[in-house]
């Protein structure tokens, strides 16, 4: 049986967290689809996994690494063969089901997704969860019936993953942007991706009245509590907010005001569960409205044997834009 190298956590209470081990396939979890992994990038929420610093881990030993792209090698599933590039993100992978971060996985083929021919394998862990995020809360306002016409679509968090990939393809859709943010210094990096202008995130983190000053036809918001408040509070007419995040609390100290006075619409928007067919048309829709030359300039592609010490850095603030494995 071939043996390959991953990153394991083997219990919560281990005292260095995550280490590189040799594995042999048949240690591999379930799953009808067996892959090469090619990419896997680093997400805030693997680096809790490898520190033990949240309760990221539903089952040990684990493999972390919540996004992946490989080569098909083995397949039971109809809807995948050998020699097909795929992506799997989210699904409980690198949480309940071992993860990118190894050479190989094994995977149900209802969580996978064929690459998109404009799309390469880099730039698709690039986009990863953060992107898929971002692309699901678009489509949640299109489904809502809004168009660039309407106006302004604010993005809170807008120098994050999700937020980032927002503002991007928000403007990619014809969207004036408003991008909010907490580093002023940022301002250059947000209109470069799209954004129109950039809003103080201080102006939208201390509470505000019920109803405010009508500012905003959309908003994709990735911070939650008081800035989402806010943001419903500036929000015209029948407008919406796609909501995907809680860094800023999982609270939400609104009034019914605007959804009862101005009828605006709160659309809650996940990212874990498979929804194939939704994924299919979001990584097919990133492929055509993401800009190459943007999701190169937002990525750092490093080795394998880098990734561990870098997904431990990710949770004190020190990896900026998108950071990509390459598996040897």
């Amino acid at each position: 049986m071939t043996s390959f190298k991953a990153i394991r956590i083997d219990s919560a209470d281990a005292p260095d967290g995550a280490r590189y081990v040799e594995m042999s396939e048949d240690a591999l979890m379930p799953g009808d689809v067996d892959l090469d992994v090619l990419y896997s990038a680093i997400n805030y929420k693997d680096g809790l996994a490898v520190t033990g610093k949240g309760r990221v881990v539903r089952r040990f030993p684990m493999i972390p690494g919540v996004d992946l792209v490989g080569r098909v090698t083995r397949a039971a599933h109809p809807d995948v063969a050998p020699g097909d590039v795929v992506v799997a993100t989210g699904c409980g992978i690198g949480e309940a089901h071992y993860g990118g971060f190894a050479q190989k996985a094994r995977l149900p083929g209802d969580w996978l997704v064929k690459l998109p021919e404009r799309l390469t394998p880099a730039r698709a862990m690039t986009v990863g969860t953060a992107g898929l995020t971002a692309m699901f809360c678009v489509f949640a306002l299109e489904r809502h019936g809004l168009t660039p016409a309407a106006g302004t679509a604010v993005v809170s968090g807008a120098s994050g993953g999700v937020g980032s990939f927002a503002v991007a393809l928000l403007a990619s859709a014809g969207w004036r942007v408003a991008a909010i943010t907490g580093h002023a210094a940022e301002g250059d990096y947000l209109r470069s991706i799209g954004a129109a202008e950039s809003l103080a995130r201080d102006d939208f983190s201390q509470p505000g009245k019920a109803l405010q000053t009508q500012r905003f036809a959309a908003g994709v918001d990735t911070v939650g509590g008081v800035t989402l408040a806010n943001i419903l509070s500036q929000t015209a007419f029948d407008g919406a907010v796609a909501a995907t995040g809680n860094v800023g609390g999982m609270d939400l100290p609104a009034s019914v005001a605007p959804f009862i006075l101005r009828g605006v619409s709160l659309l809650g928007v996940e990212s874990v569960r498979p929804r194939i067919a939704l994924r299919r048309a979001a990584w097919a829709r990133i492929a055509t409205d993401l800009d190459a030359a943007m999701m190169d300039a937002m990525c750092e592609i490093i080795p394998f044997d880098q990734a561990l010490e870098r997904a431990r850095s990710i949770v004190t603030g020190k990896i900026r834009g998108r950071v990509v494995i390459e598996m040897p």
